[in-house]
């Protein structure tokens, strides 16, 4: 579904990105993993079709994601940024009643449909009570939930998170995720999630592109990925898998 060819990204004279090659398996659920300023937000925006790279092209479903238009990619994939906002003063449901605009003609109105599969969106994230609820009334964490199910209202086969988990707490990021793995095996959706905690990307994630100095260092089976050697080479860090949990310690120079 998803390929990035030859795919290279610089801002200025500072490359990101450097000859990606990578074919993403449909209904894979990805934990894009590397360190800060390896590129993974900048990876999302560009499957996203936000960003044009200097070299190669993503593909989607055979065509240059630059050649759709904006409801087309909308109907195809739903982005999760890493800094929620709205601009204006809507409420929750209004919010994620925007997640149905890409299905929608001018001048027509929201159907039955619609109001429905906000509801179920809104349930699933646990924001239901909060659907007449402005941004400036609720918590950042809050927020990040409503704008979740804005992306699942959108109901597209691709969904993109940057780091959606970075304003909850520890229970919302365990509700998030049992979310997300269970939309993943349920409907066969193709997940990308840039994700910094390597004990929940080994439990959740089955695939795994773990980025380093502009290029992909593996991409693969998550727990084939996640060994010593390569968690030192990215992170800096000594880890000990023991079971299904990774311990983690500095590295002491001799």
């Amino acid at each position: 579904m998803i390929a990035l060819q030859n795919l290279s990204c610089s801002f200025g004279d500072k490359v990101i990105l450097s000859h990606l090659d990578v074919r993403l398996d449909d209904g894979g659920f990805y934990a894009v993993m590397g360190a800060n300023g390896s590129g993974k937000t900048t990876l999302l925006r560009l499957v996203a079709g936000l960003l044009t790279p200097q070299e190669g092209a993503v593909m989607l479903d055979g065509t240059n994601v630059l050649h759709y238009t904006a409801r087309q990619l909308a109907q195809r994939m739903a982005f999760v940024r890493q800094h929620p906002h709205t601009d204006f003063e809507f409420s929750a449901f209004e919010t994620v009643l925007m997640g149905r605009n890409p299905y929608q003609h001018r001048l027509q109105n929201e159907s039955e449909a619609d109001w429905q599969i906000v509801e179920q969106s809104l349930r699933l994230t646990n924001t239901w009570h909060l659907r007449f609820s402005k941004p400036n009334q609720m918590s950042g964490g809050e927020l990040q939930r409503v704008i979740i199910a804005r992306a699942l209202a959108q109901q597209t086969p691709i969904l993109l998170l940057d780091e959606p988990l970075s304003n909850l707490d520890i229970a919302h990021q365990f509700e998030i995720l049992d979310l997300l793995r269970r939309i993943n095996r349920e409907q066969h959706k193709t997940i990308l999630l840039v994700i910094h905690d390597l004990n929940m990307a080994w439990q959740y994630c089955d695939r795994l592109l773990l980025l380093h100095q502009g290029g992909i260092l593996y991409q693969g089976p998550t727990h084939q990925g996640l060994t010593p050697h390569n968690i030192a080479t990215v992170f800096h860090v000594q880890a000990t898998l023991t079971g299904d949990n990774i311990q983690l310690s500095p590295i002491h120079s001799s």
